[in-house]
């Protein structure tokens, strides 16, 4: 049987990086995408496995398409995506711009929307079907103040993954989405001591999670094990929000 690929978006850095990590780790020939060439550099230089990254602006079907079609020329399959880039672009609602809006939407929402459809019709050709996996947010769950772009996107993801649970689950896809609570990235260090305290005070475990965690998960929803799970948001979170 010939090695399982494995497509990482948002690979460069935090959670993303992790998933690639976890993955190449796991056997997965993995491949991922950042917004720029030196981003794709810097995680090639950090990585501990081996793993291909490529610039691809995933909110641009123009960018989307053409990284998939060599992937899929290059390796002959696909069949793990891992939806994972995002970006913020916060403000208060009655102060955002209607470009902090779009820009949000296009690429958390959009982007997500895009990749899949360009896996989809490869997936279906794999005897053993294919994994795709969308990373959310407790705020597309919950909300949060400043966060209306962000959350609204999250939220859509999660739509997203229900109905293409159904639709693709007879051709043996399974389509899974994973709402991250507080993470220590990069990203979060930069909010300062007190914010994490704060958030950490309403976290039943107390502390952050760590992108490690959220690369286990997505490891175990890529293997057989979750073979019966599909059209489900599971939450890594701490136990921030329940029910």
């Amino acid at each position: 049987m010939s090695q399982k690929v494995a497509i990482v978006t948002g690979g460069t850095r935090g959670i993303g990086f992790a998933i690639v990590q976890r993955l190449a780790s796991d056997g997965y020939k993995v491949r991922f995408t950042g917004r720029s060439r030196e981003s794709v550099d810097r995680a090639h230089a950090k990585l501990d496995v081996t793993a291909q990254g490529s610039v691809c602006d995933i909110s641009d079907e123009g960018s989307v398409n053409p990284f998939f079609e060599e992937a899929i020329k290059a390796e002959g399959r696909i069949d793990v995506l891992v939806n994972n880039a995002g970006i913020t672009r916060d403000g208060l609602f009655l102060r955002m711009k209607p470009d902090q809006w779009d820009e949000v939407m296009n690429t958390n929402l959009r982007g997500v929307y895009l990749c899949c459809k360009a896996v989809a019709r490869p997936m279906m050709k794999n005897e053993e079907g294919g994994r795709i996996i969308i990373l959310s947010s407790v705020v597309g769950v919950g909300g949060n103040a400043g966060q209306a772009n962000y959350a609204a996107a999250k939220a859509g993801v999660l739509g997203l993954t229900k109905s293409l649970a159904k639709e693709l689950g007879s051709r043996n896809i399974l389509v899974n989405a994973i709402a991250p609570g507080f993470i220590e990235t990069d990203m979060t260090a930069e909010l300062g001591e007190q914010v994490k305290e704060t958030v950490e005070r309403s976290v039943p475990l107390s502390r952050t999670g760590r992108a490690e965690e959220v690369a286990a998960l997505c490891s175990f929803l890529a293997g057989p094990d979750s073979s019966y799970i599909t059209g489900q948001t599971i939450h890594v979170d701490g136990g921030m929000l329940m029910g």
